[in-house]
């Protein structure tokens, strides 16, 4: 069987099998585990604090395209991805380690602004850069890696929602889709449009401050957007065994994407790439909530253990069902071509392994 008959869930839940079987439950590392596969970081105990890693792999032309994005933003998008899991669970990042495998042809210029951008995003965040790996390649293959810890005694997980909650989000969806779909299609717009699409698909802002926030005011559950909002909207379901209902009314959807993408809707439900939050709580702790965040937080819907269409069910305002086909980028499932190229860091984590960034694009 090839790996590509599976495609990549199937193979991640292949190799967390493989894994599993030789887990020893004796061996002090093993009791240490918090949290292990499937979420956006990995987790375990030390010191009484939860110490937490994550890790992404951007290849060139299947992640990124270098016609596309500068060298600086790649810097920064590199980072940032890697610190919006650590945002995911709450928590709070420290340390990054980069590895670069780069054709010898490449302007050491280039190298430099990748490295400054990098350096002083982690310097915005309190993160220190502190090694990692060079090697030659006939292409660009970039891996940076995020160490952190929780902000108190628990974390952020996927696993912990419950019929009843209501389902939000912090910001708007669909910008960094509407971002790439304007960059591919070489698309005009005005100045000011064009650069909140540029910076929303190309230099994200992790929550890092946000998750903590959420931790601090009770929630239990969340996840970044990254493939999309329905696709992770069905990882939550998944590992916490429930099903999701979204209201398409109350999507937040910015006023770029109104104005100019017909296809707004599906780029807020399926675009990806947003690096929002998107959490389950009760009212009164989603109240809390509202009250300490400084950005736009939107109820979208609720958590149930309904016998639905589908693990996440989206409807109209009117409580039709709305087809969503779109379910996220799998690698493996989907041709990969210069019309599906997407740039580094969308999450696809039901694929996660040892909190390892899974699909991008």
């Amino acid at each position: 069987m090839r790996v590509s008959e599976i495609g990549e869930f199937g193979l991640i839940e292949h190799i967390r099998t493989i894994i599993a079987g030789y887990r020893d439950l004796g061996q002090h590392p093993w009791q240490k585990v918090v949290v292990d596969t499937g979420d956006d970081a990995a987790a375990w105990l030390s010191n009484g604090t939860i110490q937490l890693a994550t890790t992404d792999t951007l290849v060139q032309d299947v992640h990124f395209s270098l016609s596309i994005v500068s060298w600086e933003e790649l810097g920064w998008k590199t980072l940032a991805v890697n610190l919006s899991d650590i945002a995911a669970m709450g928590g709070v990042p420290e340390y990054a380690l980069v590895s670069l495998a780069i054709p010898g042809e490449l302007e050491l210029d280039d190298v430099s602004a990748f490295c400054k951008a990098m350096a002083k995003l982690a310097r915005q965040c309190g993160v220190a850069i502190v090694g990692g790996n060079i090697a030659a390649a006939p292409i660009v293959v970039i891996t940076a890696a995020v160490m952190g810890r929780s902000n108190g005694r628990t974390t952020l997980k996927r696993s912990t929602a419950h019929p009843g909650e209501q389902i939000a989000i912090t910001g708007y969806t669909g910008l960094s889709a509407a971002g790439l779909e304007m960059l591919r299609r070489k698309t005009v717009l005005d100045d000011e449009t064009a650069s909140t699409l540029r910076r929303a698909h190309l230099q994200p802002v992790a929550r890092i401050r946000e998750g903590q926030i959420l931790v601090e005011r009770g929630v239990k559950t969340a996840i970044d957007i990254s493939d999309g909002l329905v696709a992770d909207l069905d990882h939550i379901c998944e590992m916490s065994g429930v099903n999701a209902t979204v209201r398409m009314d109350r999507v937040p959807i910015h006023r770029a994407l109104m104005a100019n993408f017909p296809n707004h809707l599906e780029l807020a439900l399926c675009g990806g790439e947003d690096y929002e939050l998107l959490f389950t709580a009760d009212q009164e702790t989603l109240a809390r909530v509202k009250r300490a965040l400084d950005c736009p937080v939107t109820v979208i819907g609720e958590i149930t253990d309904e016998d639905l269409p589908a693990r996440v069910t989206v409807v109209d305002s009117k409580g039709d069902v709305v087809s969503c086909d779109r379910g996220g980028w799998q690698h493996f499932n989907d041709e990969i071509s210069e019309s599906r190229i997407r740039q580094p860091g969308t999450d696809s984590t039901a694929g996660k392994l040892s909190g390892t960034t899974g699909a991008q694009r």
